[in-house]
């Protein structure tokens, strides 16, 4: 008896369990309508419904019909009425139509048009004469949904006797709705004598163009006249439309390489017309439409057609909007064109060109760029050369012979080019004409290029050492240049090369080797710039020479033990009271059983007994600190 009551018992505790438990993505159908006939509450069975939308069959339809009437539950239960198969939800979905009213009839219709239901196409065009706007709107969606051509002819009668502009408006839009899905069924006729409705029956300029589109699109290619004319339209929300369609028609998912080549040709035939008529606006926009259309696969014919507008017989606006669309086709066979107008006397013009032909991607660009480099003439030149430079194109031995060239804007291009593009081997190019320029201005940028050149160099050493070997030959005033581009490579080398040039005897070297030294980027140039602040007899700049090696016991990660040492070094160096305290206050910033005891030896330094103790009882302080969060 024990036995069968406990077992009773654990029954009893299992049937409750399941009866209390939570819908979820894991319960059955049965288990979900089961909450549905409950008293759950509203909540647990608005996400019941949620999930019968997945799991729902026809035998949940009739759990959730009532719920229709439920204005919090409402809206729940048309999720699952949508996606559940067969006729049974359409059939209850129907069923609740003449029983509701406002917003609950609203949600009901719509349904019906999301299962695009075409039993209820009945029901939907009574709901039309409603003398709810909201309730008229609905039905009409779904109507435009359910897109039957008996659904579209009723649309097409509503709007004659519409009894308001809202209603017109509503009903409008459904019906270019409806006219999109007769297209996507095939029903092109259908369509197309709907669209001719609203433009006949409509007067909203929105609708219109909404209309004109999907007349456009529906006809296909016997639709560019009609695009062309909307594009030439004064109404701009109409031309607008037409712009819209014209970015797409032909392409995309729908693509139809006839219909392309068609609207490509149409709109190319509209550009020059629109420029002649001084309408530059209106060029532009066709020409960012046709370059939209064209990016990256522009045919022959669309690439010499705006070739054609980027001449110079066009205004400036216009040429600039077509050399931009050159730019974006992507070919390299855009570059011919498009250096043309690089060398324009136009500046505005010349850099727009530039630019695009930078812009352009491939190794093909910069194939077709470098071949030209042999014919081109003294106009072209220095646009190519700028191109070279600006696409880092390996193209150094067609470059070198142009730097001796009698223009003088080709040699100063030339030099701009080997910047980015020369080699190790070809370095002393630019050091030639850095150091014995045929006038200031190219030795300006004679200097500029050799330094982005010797910056990139895979080998610094070996630069170093062209550069220093460089120094050796060149007259007094471009050995610091030398040296700058030295100091700006980096390296061992260039190390010791500002080593010897600091104690070289010669004041202007020691000049720019301490100030290069004073700012080196690597902790290796401090036993450097300390032989300097203490060599005997002492140079002029050994207080400079103080200042860098104590900016690197500052600045640069060091260990303690380093750090301090090179305090205690620096102390000893330097008589100024200035330079003393600024390194105490290093042995404070960095406090260690290392540092401190630099500080404590500082207590015992004439002049120096009062910071020292200072900095000795902040450096303490803050390892008994650190000690304790420790």
């Amino acid at each position: 008896m024990k036995k069968f009551i406990t077992a009773w018992a654990l029954g009893v505790v299992v049937a409750v369990s399941t009866a209390d438990a939570a819908p979820g993505p894991m319960s059955t159908e049965t288990e979900l309508v089961a909450v549905l006939k409950s008293d759950a509450p509203e909540a647990e069975k608005a996400i019941t419904c949620k999930y019968l939308a997945v799991k729902g069959s026809p035998a949940a339809v009739a759990e959730l019909a009532p719920l229709l009437a439920n204005p919090r539950l409402a809206s729940w239960a048309r999720i699952p009425l949508e996606a559940i198969p067969g006729p049974e939800a359409s059939a209850v979905l129907r069923d609740a139509v003449p029983i509701l009213e406002g917003r609950l009839l609203c949600g009901v219709l719509t349904s019906l048009g999301v299962r695009r239901d075409q039993a209820s196409v009945p029901l939907l065009a009574e709901k039309l004469r409603s003398d709810d706007a909201e309730v008229v709107a609905c039905a009409a969606w779904s109507l435009g949904q359910i897109a039957t051509p008996e659904a579209g002819a009723i649309l097409a009668r509503s709007l004659a006797k519409a009894p308001d502009q809202a209603a017109m408006d509503a009903v409008a839009r459904a019906a270019v709705l409806c006219g999109e899905n007769l297209v996507a069924a095939g029903r092109v006729e259908d369509a197309l004598a709907l669209y001719a409705t609203v433009l006949a029956e409509c007067n909203q300029d929105q609708r219109h163009a909404e209309a004109t589109r999907g007349m456009i699109i529906a006809k296909g290619i016997d639709g560019i006249p009609l695009l062309v004319e909307t594009l030439r339209s004064p109404n701009k929300r109409l031309a607008n439309m037409a712009i819209f369609t014209a970015r797409d028609l032909g392409r995309g998912d729908q693509a139809d390489s006839a219909l392309a080549a068609a609207v490509d040709a149409a709109i190319l035939a509209e550009i020059p017309k629109a420029a002649a008529e001084g309408n530059v606006d209106r060029a532009a926009i066709l020409i960012d439409v046709i370059a939209e259309r064209n990016a990256g696969s522009a045919s022959g014919a669309v690439m010499d057609a705006l070739a054609a507008v980027a001449g110079p017989t066009n205004s400036k606006p216009v040429r600039l909007a077509a050399i931009e669309a050159l730019g974006r086709t992507g070919s390299f066979a855009v570059v011919g064109p498009l250096l043309v107008a690089a060398a324009d006397d136009d500046s505005g013009i010349a850099d727009t060109a530039r630019a695009a032909v930078a812009a352009l991607e491939g190794d093909a660009v910069n194939k077709e760029i470098a071949k030209r480099l042999a014919g081109a003439d003294a106009k072209v030149l220095p646009a190519l050369l700028e191109l070279v430079g600006r696409r880092r194109i390996d193209a150094v031995e067609a470059v070198l012979p142009l730097v001796k060239h009698g223009d003088e804007k080709i040699r100063t291009a030339a030099l701009v080019a080997l910047g980015p593009t020369v080699d190790l081997d070809n370095l002393d190019v630019l050091v030639v004409a850095a150091t014995a320029p045929l006038n200031e201005a190219e030795g300006l940028v004679a200097k500029a290029a050799l330094q982005e050149a010797s910056v990139r160099m895979a080998d610094r050493e070996g630069c170093v050492t062209l550069l220093a070997l460089a120094i050796e030959k060149s007259p007094a005033e471009m050995k610091v240049m030398l040296l700058d581009t030295i100091g700006a490579v980096g390296g061992t080398k260039a190390l010791a090369t500002m080593a010897t040039a600091a104690k070289s005897g010669e004041e202007v070297l020691e000049d720019a080797a301490t100030r290069l030294l004073g700012k080196w980027m690597t902790a290796d140039a401090a036993p450097i710039l300390l032989d300097l602040a203490t060599a005997e007899p002492g140079g002029k700049f050994k207080t400079r020479a103080l200042k860098g090696y104590v900016r690197i016991a500052r600045q640069f990660v060091l260990a303690d033990a380093e750090r301090a040492a090179m305090c205690r070094k620096a102390l000893a160096a330097t008589p100024l009271e200035a330079d003393r305290k600024a390194i105490l206050e290093i042995l404070e910033r960095y406090p260690s059983a290392e540092t401190l005891t630099v500080a404590e030896e500082a207590e015992k330094t004439p002049g120096l007994e009062v910071d020292a103790k200072k900095a000795v009882k902040a450096i303490r302080g803050k390892l008994a600190a650190a000690k304790k969060a420790g």
